[in-house]
């Protein structure tokens, strides 16, 4: 006898996040970039929008879609809205860039699709999700495949491991094609957060944002924590913000000076070879 089956299993998936917060979080603030606001209702329904319009180009299951876009509203709804298609989604980084043939605007291709579109979870939740490139271990860029299982499971664990809570104010210092925002693209969904986009990393402008918008949480390299604590216009924060700091052993100097600020500094360790 069979033990699982559709009627009392369904295959995990992150995506399934962003309609539970539609539901939950519908009218709570999902995305703010300078003067643009959604809602996770308006958020999920773009990304079905989105979906819909990726399939009426005839693109199907198993194809990749590259990604290459700054920490813009744009970049956050196609985290969704390419593998509810059933296409893999690539981030690409933003520092390779090369000339662009334009065929079509964002909102162009957004207008061709049906923001009720149903969009249907992977008939398994082994099936590919996402295409990373990764240099970490042997130096020469890899192709690494993960799972919606796994990116889930990832999703879960980050969320437990960083203790966070439901509905904080995300800053995004860390670029989303980094490892997929270290899964936090999909996480802020799962727990109904808000996501501030920062185009272009400037420390000045983050503490501003800091302030402006009572940032909770925010990512990023050493690198990100030296900018930081050494910004000329420097103040102390006016409450704490919790910082995750991955990629590499943020020198102790940096830390204390961070931590001074206000900064409550969390290291973390991630391999993007080791998803599935």
């Amino acid at each position: 006898m069979e033990l699982l089956s559709s009627t009392n299993t369904s295959p995990l998936t992150p995506l399934g996040f962003l309609e539970r917060a539609a539901i939950v979080y519908g009218d709570c603030t999902s995305i703010i970039y300078n003067k643009t606001t959604y809602t996770w209702k308006q958020t999920y329904f773009r990304s079905l929008q989105l979906d819909s319009a990726i399939k009426s180009l005839g693109i199907g299951c198993g194809q990749v879609i590259s990604v290459l876009s700054p920490n813009v509203p744009a970049m956050y709804e196609l985290q969704f809205a390419i593998p509810m298609s059933g296409a893999i989604l690539s981030n690409m980084n933003t520092r390779l860039y090369a000339p662009v043939d334009l065929d079509m605007t964002y909102e162009e291709l957004m207008k061709k699709g049906d923001p009720y579109f149903k969009w249907i979870p992977p008939k398994s939740e082994w099936d590919p999700m996402v295409l990373n490139y990764t240099s970490g271990t042997t130096s020469s860029p890899k192709g690494v495949v993960h799972s919606h299982r796994g990116l889930f499971i990832e999703t879960v664990d980050s969320i437990i491991y960083w203790s966070v809570p439901k509905q904080p104010v995300y800053l995004w210092t860390l670029p989303m094609f980094h490892a997929n925002g270290w899964s936090f693209t999909w996480g802020m969904a799962a727990v109904g957060g808000t996501n501030i986009c920062l185009r272009k990393f400037d420390a000045s402008t983050v503490f501003s944002l800091i302030n402006q918008h009572a940032v909770t949480h925010m990512c990023g390299a050493p690198v990100v924590l030296n900018m930081l604590a050494n910004e000329p216009g420097k103040q102390p924060l006016q409450r704490p913000v919790q910082i995750l700091t991955a990629g590499a052993p943020p020198p102790a100097p940096v830390l204390f000076r961070a931590e001074s600020l206000g900064f409550v500094v969390s290291h973390g360790y991630g391999l993007t070879e080791s998803g599935n």
